[in-house]
């Protein structure tokens, strides 16, 4: 089981990302619970990013929302960085 540590940034973001999808307010808490769980399982479809973002990792809310991370395999953290658009979180 990993620790979701959610950074302040993250915390508003997800905060304006729910109040304009509210549809996704109930998808939103179960991807974080699986996330929470096992980070690999297929339908999270996770994957690492490239160029400016190499370091970041990022999940599948939906095929146009995205969910960016970075994953501590020592400490069994992920750190929640953004939530938004599939333009928005790779900018």
């Amino acid at each position: 089981m990993y620790t979701l540590v959610w950074t302040a940034s993250f915390t508003r973001t997800a905060g304006k990302f729910l109040k304009q999808h509210p549809e996704l307010r109930e998808k939103f808490a179960t991807i974080l619970g699986d996330l929470e769980h096992d980070p690999f399982q297929p339908h999270l479809r996770y994957h690492h990013l490239g160029g400016k973002l190499k370091n970041i990792q990022a999940i599948s809310i939906t095929s146009s929302y995205r969910l960016t991370l970075t994953l501590l395999f020592s400490d069994q953290e992920i750190i929640l960085l953004d939530v938004g658009s599939h333009d928005d979180v790779y900018r």
